[in-house]
């Protein structure tokens, strides 16, 4: 294969960890060799920087930028340094998801620190100091992203709302559970990932990225190889150059393990 990667860029959930949000030895140790061998390696996550912390936190990648909040915000660690953060007014999206589905959570995203929430999330889902304000407040002002959740609603639910609500002027991504980001349009993880390799001077083409939500697509279409973890959805596997094993399979390691 003609490829060789000057930079490998990698999401987190499902990818890195599972649920425990542990990251094993063995994808530690392979993570490890492809810093030893001088090439970058950044997190590209939907988590805002609190909670991609968790997982950084266990890894050894020195001082690199980070995408985070599907694309908006980008940050250098370490020390913590914002290096830029893209926003939208949250107001037209919020009184739209109310009117059209009044019991759905809503958080917006408070960079490096948390979020505001229109009521309390399920436990361990959102990091960081959590704020329960009033709907006025938590559309007050321009924000990276805003967070739709229900948790006793189904994924293809969520499919239907996003739908329905026929959102206009900015991005959104539907995870595996009733869960919707909503980001600034035209922002997602390949949008930054492309501001970072612009700042580093690497091309698209020599990134390597390995996702598997649907968040994924359009990082997986624009790095020279995007590959799909084995349990992604179909068209996330798709969409993907190759697809590994499942994160149960240790998929990561075994890609990563093709070139360090």
């Amino acid at each position: 294969m003609d490829f060789s990667p000057r930079l490998v860029a990698l999401d987190v959930d499902g990818t890195l960890v599972d649920e425990s949000n542990i990251i094993t030895p063995e994808v530690r140790e392979a993570v490890d060799r492809a810093v030893a061998a001088g090439i970058p390696v950044i997190l590209s996550t939907g988590r805002a920087w609190a909670s991609a912390l968790t997982v950084i936190e266990q890894l050894d990648l020195g001082h690199v930028e980070h995408v985070c909040s599907n694309g908006a915000v980008t940050v250098r660690y370490p020390p913590f340094e914002v290096v830029d953060m893209l926003t939208f007014d949250p107001r037209p999206v919020v009184d739209r998801i109310v009117a059209e589905h009044p019991e759905a959570l809503l958080a917006v995203e408070v960079v490096g620190r948390g979020y505001r929430v229109s009521q309390e999330f399920p436990t361990g889902e959102l990091h960081g100091e959590i704020e329960v304000v009033d709907l006025d407040d938590l559309a007050g002002s321009d924000v990276t992203r805003v967070v739709v959740r229900d948790p006793n609603a189904s994924e293809e639910e969520f499919i239907e709302l996003a739908e329905r609500l026929g959102l206009e002027g900015v991005s959104y991504a539907i995870g595996y559970t009733a869960w919707l980001d909503i980001a600034p349009e035209g922002v997602d993880k390949a949008h930054g990932l492309d501001r970072v390799c612009r700042r580093l001077g690497v091309d698209a083409a020599d990134v390597l990225a390995v996702g598997d939500g649907r968040n994924d697509l359009e990082m997986l279409a624009w790095a020279g190889r995007g590959v799909a973890m084995g349990h992604a959805p179909l068209e996330v596997r798709e969409a993907a150059d190759a697809v590994t094993g499942t994160l149960e399979e240790q998929g990561l390691v075994a890609e990563l393990a093709r070139w360090f």
